[in-house]
This record gives C-alpha cells, structure tokens and sequence, in this order.
C-alpha cells in the first residue's frame, strides 16, 4: 500500500500529509508493524522527515493507512524507543534530531582541534564564528544586542511607512535607494556625524559588505591596483577588495590610529576606521586625518571610511566622519547594523560626484536596488526621531555593560589590562606575560559555552595576546552569565 496518510484529528496534528510505502514493504515479507516501522526509519534516514517534523496522531495515521490503531502505536512507541522519535504529552510525536555520519564525523574533528584551532573559514572569517551563534553565552565582537531591536517603534514606523508609500515605490527604484530615505540620511548624517553629503550623492546599499564590494570593483575599473587597509580588522574586508580585483597593503597601527605617512607610492585607495579603529579603538588623530587628506588631493587617492560605530561613545566627545573634511576625495560609509541590526541588511555610502554613475551602474548590476520597504520604514524612524531615542536608549544601556566589564576584571583579573573603551560595543582585554595563549582561552571558553575572538583572529601577531570582547552581544538576561565565565577563564589562565 503507498498511501498518503493525512492527520484530521483537532487540536493534534490536524492537516499533516505523511507519505508512507508499505507496499515495498510488504513486498520484501514484513508484517503491517514492521513493515510501518522500516517505513519511517528509511524516511527519516534518507532525510524525507527531517528533525521537528510532526507526525499524525496514531488514530488518523491507522486510519488514513487502514492499519489497527495499536498498530501504528506500538510502531510509534518501537521507535520512540529506538531514538528515531520523539512524544511529548500534548505535543504529539515528531522526529527526533539524529546525526548523520557526516556530522557526527565533523563533530568528532572539531573537538580534537582544540587550542591550537585558530584557521579561518573559506570567506577569510575566522572559524570560530558559528560558536557565536550556537553556544549559549556570546561575547563575540561585531554585533548589537539584537534582543533589543525596538519592535514595536519599527513596526509603528513601517505601518505610517507603508500607508503614506506611493504606488510608484512598489516598482523598481532608484538604484541609489528611496529619495525618502536618502534625504533622511542626509540631514540626520549631517546633523550626528557632520558628513556634507547631498542626498543626490548617497547610494543605499544592502549591508556593509555589498558597499564594500561595490567600491572596489569601480576601483578596480578606475585603474586602481592596490589599497592600504589598517593591519588589524576583520577578515572579511580584506577578502571582499581582493575578490573586487584589489591587492591590499597592510598599514601599521599605533597610538595615534593607522600610521599614514607611508601612502604615497604603495596604495591608490585606503580604508580606514577614523572615528573608532576595530579592534584597537583609537581614533585616528587629528594629524594623520590631516595628512590622509592631503595624500588625496595629492594624488588623486580615494579614502573609503568606514564608520560602523560613530553613534556609541561614553568618555569623549564624539569624532566627526573625516569626510566632512574632503567630501570630494572620501566616501563615506554607515550602516544600520550597529544601532538597529544587522538583520536589516541596509548600510549607505556618500559618493564623490566623479565616482557616482560608477558606483550606481554597479549597484544596479549587483542587485537594481535594496528592499524597498525597509527603506521606507528607516525613513520614517528617522524622520520620526525613533532612531535618535534609541541610539541614546542603547547608548546607556552598553556603558553600563562596558562598566561592569571594567569593574568585574578588575576585582577578579587584575592582570590583565582593557584598552579601547571610549566608544563603540567591544573592548581588547590584553593579557599578562606567561598567561594562556588566547587560543587556549577562547577553546576554555567554549568548552562552559560562552563564544570568544581573539585578537590573532583579525590579524594580530601571536606575540601579541589579547581578547576582543563584544560586550554589547548578549541580551540583558545573559550578560551577568556571559561575565561570570570570561572572568573565570581569565582567571584561570591568568595566573
């Protein structure tokens, strides 16, 4: 019998469509138990019924199947017992979660590398990025407090957005972005960052990393061979301009930010963190914007600004964009993953006018244009002033994070010195001679699941141990958790 047994009984598993073949069964000798047994193993094994999926009640399976009730029940609970099932009072029964061999075998691999793992995936990020995502506690740097994303502020904001839409923004767009939000942008870019940017010249991309992709292809297509990146960041910059067909030339950092003086002859662009490096956290000091600057009009050298961060600050005034210096020979970059989320995917750049119909051609050719109606939504939360009080709300809430991270590691980890804590969502925690490489503490960490970035991660010297501590991660509920266990790691390795 191949029959397709369909679940009606209320309040259960009403509406669920099971494929069963029990006349191949049948056809191999298997009685109507065994044979509905076989049936389910094979289709879970060969991933028809993945994990989670819901099952008919016995009742609706033994009649949609014309099989006994006890039937189908005693199947059930055989395999159930087997760990090919689940059942749950009131939940009804589903398909337990199995390893394939292949996982189980990938599993097995991750847990023999252990301190040493410090290789990156095949994107330039480094491996222990999933752990982030899949351990319980995360400290792990590049990301906002996700948890509170204000819900019910946007959703407001996208109801007003969408009632007063034109029917034309419901067709294809402008590849810079919605006019509406462009001009937000402007004046609230103007207004927080003193970036001089007409809402002509701003461009609307999906997410940081497409901007960055954008930029260097209409590099690479001016002539442009080789751009200087700070020496210490995230990999996956660094991948994104050599994909775009540009070589890229590491700048030293120090006290003062990226050491700039050496431009002239090795780059024809450069990519710098000004208001807020990541990881280190200094700004870049007032001579060197002065003399990146220069080097531009010099040379004709395009300067990319990434200013992922600029909103956050706590013990300082806050820097403005270096844009607002050259707007001719900078482009500046933001985006909307650090004070709302990165799930929104929507950044911006301001074009110099001689890159415009670039950058927009390629940006019409990579994806015609971003989502319309987050667009409008942002639009809107900014016009509204939303976004301000978040970011002020937000601002708060991670300098009382960074404070009880500063006040916990000293009491407990006296050792160790935080650096890089006057703005943004992260800290360096740099380690005393003798202490742990910080490979081994980030696998310690694991192992009490709580995610941790080395600073060797995103281009240190392995001389140079440090932990980057995105304190801003966790939600409210798990930070004191989060906490407890980075303190214990470091104390334990610390000495």
């Amino acid at each position: 019998m191949n029959a397709r047994a369909t679940s009606g009984e209320p309040g259960r598993a009403g509406g669920y469509d099971l494929l069963i073949d029990l006349a191949a069964q049948r056809q191999r000798g298997a009685g109507a138990r065994a044979g509905l047994e076989a049936a389910l193993r094979e289709a879970v094994r060969d991933g028809r019924l993945g994990a989670g999926t819901r099952l008919p009640s016995s009742r609706a399976l033994a009649r949609d199947l014309g099989l006994a009730r006890n039937t189908v029940a005693e199947a059930y609970s055989q395999l159930v017992a087997e760990g090919w099932l689940t059942a749950r009072q009131g939940s009804g029964t589903a398909v337990a979660a199995r390893q394939t061999a292949a996982e189980q075998a990938q599993r097995t691999g991750q847990t023999e590398r252990t301190a040493a793992r410090t290789a990156t995936g095949p994107a330039g990020r480094p491996a222990a990025v999933p752990d982030a995502v899949r351990l319980p506690y995360s400290l792990w740097p590049g990301s906002p407090d996700v948890s509170a994303f204000p819900r019910a502020a946007w959703g407001a904001a996208a109801r007003r957005a969408l009632t007063a839409a034109p029917s034309e923004a419901f067709g294809y767009s402008d590849p810079r972005g919605r006019p509406e939000l462009r001009a937000a942008l402007a004046a609230y870019l103007a207004r927080v960052r003193g970036v001089r940017a007409d809402p002509e010249l701003l461009v609307v991309c999906t997410g940081f990393v497409q901007a960055v992709g954008l930029l260097a292809r209409v590099l690479r297509d001016r002539g442009g061979r080789r751009i200087a990146v700070e020496e210490l960041g995230f990999p996956d910059t660094r991948t994104l301009l050599r994909a775009g067909g540009l070589a890229t030339v590491p700048l030293p950092l120090d006290g003062d930010g990226a050491r700039v003086e050496g431009l002239d002859g090795t780059a024809d662009a450069v990519l710098l963190t000004p208001a807020h490096q990541f990881p280190t956290g200094v700004p870049l000091s007032p001579a060197r914007r002065t003399a990146v600057v220069d080097w531009a009009r010099a040379t004709g050298g395009v300067v990319l600004e990434d200013d992922y961060d600029g909103e956050f600050r706590y013990d300082r005034q806050p820097v403005g964009a270096l844009q607002g210096l050259a707007p001719e020979h900078v482009v500046y970059a933001g985006t909307a993953s650090k004070s709302l989320a990165p799930g929104l995917r929507l950044a911006w750049i301001a074009v110099p006018p001689d890159l415009l119909d670039a950058v927009v051609r390629e940006k019409r050719l990579a994806d015609h244009h971003s989502p319309v109606l987050d667009q409008l939504t942002l639009a809107e939360f900014i016009g509204s002033g939303a976004h301000d009080r978040h970011v002020r709300r937000m601002r708060l809430r991670y300098r009382d994070r960074r404070d009880r991270l500063v006040a916990a590691l000293a009491e407990r980890v006296p050792s160790v010195r935080v650096s890089g804590i006057a703005a943004g969502l992260h800290a360096v925690v740099e380690l005393p001679p003798g202490a742990a490489p910080s490979a081994v503490l980030t696998e310690r960490a694991r192992q009490r699941g709580l995610a941790l970035g080395g600073l060797d991660l995103l281009g240190a010297r392995a001389d140079r141990p440090a932990l980057v501590i995105g304190y801003a991660t966790p939600p409210d509920h798990a930070f004191a958790g989060a906490l407890e266990r980075l303190c214990a790691v470091l104390a334990e390795s610390c000495g």
